[in-house]
């Protein structure tokens, strides 16, 4: 386990080295990305259209800061909301994540561990980016997230149940994906009246979407985990589709495709 953690390590310099290369490269093709970019369309709400523009003003990946004029109660159902979709179903790539860690154990107590683990990093770097104590370009985060699935993944095919070790990589990558929620929070911004609210209500979102998850892949395979072929039909070949997904989005990200 010392040797992957070595090899994760040295992964994640090397693509921190080529993800800063490719951002100095493409600040000189901006202007002709902007030209053949095709923008998505979609009605977004007044408080969303103010936040955009004060993100325009704003280079800094912080979410804006906006008055939203809803009460705490439709704010809150408002943000939980936001973090519930963006994990279902938008949110495919932390999917596979927690499928991942589901198909790493058949042990209940450790998957318990290993999502506590998951979720309390996402949570302490979601709280820092959203209130601009850190900020990561997208272009470092993004195949680095997609790296972790594929880390998750490939760990799951060499060992039939994880080790007590791999709650140190878990820890590492959630706080890649609490970078990855902050970005979602940056494209419509938090309420200068009520910041923590509604920061408390995304990560709320976000969790009992993660549970949900969890929840429907143990009805569907809690019955076949007892069983002896379940390694070979269910959490090899699973882990094998979740890795080379992974391994996919890694090299699209990186190169932008």
């Amino acid at each position: 386990m010392k040797n992957a953690i070595i090899m994760t390590l040295v992964l994640f310099i090397s693509m921190m080295t080529l993800s800063s290369q490719a951002i100095e490269t493409g600040d000189k093709t901006e202007n002709k990305k902007v030209k053949t970019t095709d923008k998505k369309t979609m009605t977004i709400s007044p408080e969303m259209k103010a936040a955009m523009v004060a993100k325009d003003n704003n280079s800094n990946t912080q979410p804006a800061n906006v008055v939203d004029g809803l009460s705490t109660s439709e704010r809150f159902v408002k943000y939980l909301h936001s973090g519930f979709i963006h994990i279902i179903p938008k949110g495919i790539d932390h999917i596979l994540f927690v499928l991942g860690l589901f198909l790493s154990t058949i042990m209940f107590r450790k998957l318990v561990w290993q999502v506590t683990t998951f979720t309390l990093a996402h949570s302490i770097s979601l709280g820092l980016a959203a209130s601009g104590v850190i900020s990561i370009s997208a272009d470092i985060i993004e195949p680095l997230i997609a790296l972790s699935i594929a880390f998750v993944a490939f760990e799951n095919i060499r060992n039939s149940e994880a080790g007590s070790s791999r709650l140190i990589m878990i820890f590492i990558f959630g706080l890649l994906h609490g970078l990855g929620f902050a970005f979602v929070l940056t494209e419509f911004g938090l309420p200068s009246n009520s910041f923590l609210t509604s920061l408390f209500a995304f990560n709320i979102g976000v969790e009992v979407g993660q549970l949900t998850v969890l929840a429907l892949a143990g009805i569907l395979l809690y019955s076949w985990s007892k069983k002896p072929s379940y390694r070979m039909f269910v959490q090899i070949p699973g882990s094998v589709l979740i890795g080379f997904v992974g391994l996919y989005w890694t090299i699209e990200r990186l190169l932008n495709i």
